[in-house]
Parts: structure tokens; C-alpha cells; sequence
């Protein structure tokens, strides 16, 4: 036995808010397939606000933004992690409509 590689589709979506042409929020969305289902997967991901910015509502705008391409994408789900230090970012996901749905593991790979 072996293990084979089969390419699958995917594409990443930055959204930024810019004043002056600084950027001053972000977030990527990484719409994903598997074969668990024929429509894909949202991944939202790196949702920042420079501290200068935040409590202005760029982070919403941000996780709506993110959202609405998601569905426009056609996406089944969206995912959205956090560190278990950001609780002011857990409880904003809960916020928007985002469930706790479990735990995600990590392993820094040295590369």
C-alpha cells in the first residue's frame, strides 16, 4: 500500500480595509473541497485589525465581508479559529453567529 497525492480545488481571498492607504484590517478566506461534499468549504483565517483601529467596527465589517463572499463562493461552512488567549475574539465570533465547535490542533513544521 501507499499513499497517493490527487490534487484538490481550492483559492484564497484576501479582504482588506485601507485608510489612506495603509492597510488597517484583514482577513483571508480559503474556499476548500473535499469528497465529503459537492459544494466547498469556507477557511477564514488571520482576522486582524491594527489595535489603533479596533473598536471602530473594521472587524465586523470584516467578518461580514467575509461571510457574505463565503456564501457568494458557495460554501457549505465556514470555519474561523482563534488562540485560546483571544476570549474579546472567541466571544466576537460567537457574536456574528459562529458556534464553538471543537478544538484545532497545530504543529509548527521548521521549514
Amino acid at each position: 500500500m501507499r499513499i497517493e497525492k490527487n490534487p484538490i480545488d481550492a483559492r484564497g481571498i484576501k479582504l482588506v480595509v485601507h485608510d489612506g492607504g495603509v492597510e488597517v484590517g484583514r482577513v483571508y478566506l480559503y474556499v476548500l473541497h473535499n469528497s465529503l461534499h459537492e459544494v466547498p468549504f469556507g477557511y477564514m483565517e488571520d482576522l486582524f485589525v491594527d489595535e489603533s483601529y479596533r473598536g471602530k467596527g473594521i472587524g465586523k465589517q470584516l467578518i461580514s465581508a467575509v461571510v457574505a463572499e463565503a456564501k457568494m463562493q458557495g460554501c457549505y461552512k465556514l470555519i474561523g479559529t482563534t488562540r485560546h488567549s483571544k476570549p474579546d475574539v472567541q466571544e466576537m465570533y460567537v457574536r456574528y453567529g459562529f458556534e464553538n465547535w471543537g478544538m484545532e490542533f497545530r504543529m509548527d513544521l521548521d521549514t
